[in-house]
């Protein structure tokens, strides 16, 4: 619940320029990942083929994102990220981090040490939680953690 709250403060607070949460994530995946083909976008953000091509014909339209022939196969279709896009990324990633930044320097120092010490352990349950069927096995560097194995 608190994950969620955050998430959601941290949305509000962080202008994506009237884009939605989807196209932000999609964005995102785009900018960190790709170039990407569809199928992959897809996996990795949870949508259905009919959504997804909406969202990219959005984010084409808006000049963030391109499509272009895949040059392993000229039938499918790879998506990049633009200038445009990068740096709205870049900008919108720096901002939450700046976000995360004051929040934390504002926490008393134990609380922000813990927290701090717990990132590994959620990046964890984040790999986890995308790809559940990987093994998993502990990490001995922290204790009480899982790593996944990649």
């Amino acid at each position: 619940m608190a994950l969620a709250r955050i998430s959601r403060l941290v949305d509000r607070q962080v202008s994506g320029g009237g884009l939605t949460r989807t196209q932000l994530s999609v964005l995102g995946t785009v900018a960190r990942l790709g170039p990407l083909g569809a199928g992959a976008i897809a996996e990795v953000e949870g949508l259905n083929p009919t959504m997804l091509s909406r969202v990219i014909g959005k984010l084409e339209a808006d000049g963030l994102l391109a499509r272009s022939a895949d040059p392993g196969d000229r039938r499918a279709v790879l998506v990049q990220v633009t200038a445009a896009g990068e740096g709205l990324h870049r900008r919108l990633r720096r901002e939450r981090t700046e976000l995360f930044a004051d929040a934390l320097a504002r926490l008393p120092d134990v609380q922000a040490e813990s927290l701090l010490v717990a990132l590994p352990a959620v990046e964890a349950l984040a790999e986890q939680m995308f790809a559940p069927d990987r093994a998993t096995t502990p990490d001995p560097g922290v204790a009480g953690t899982r790593r996944v194995r990649t």
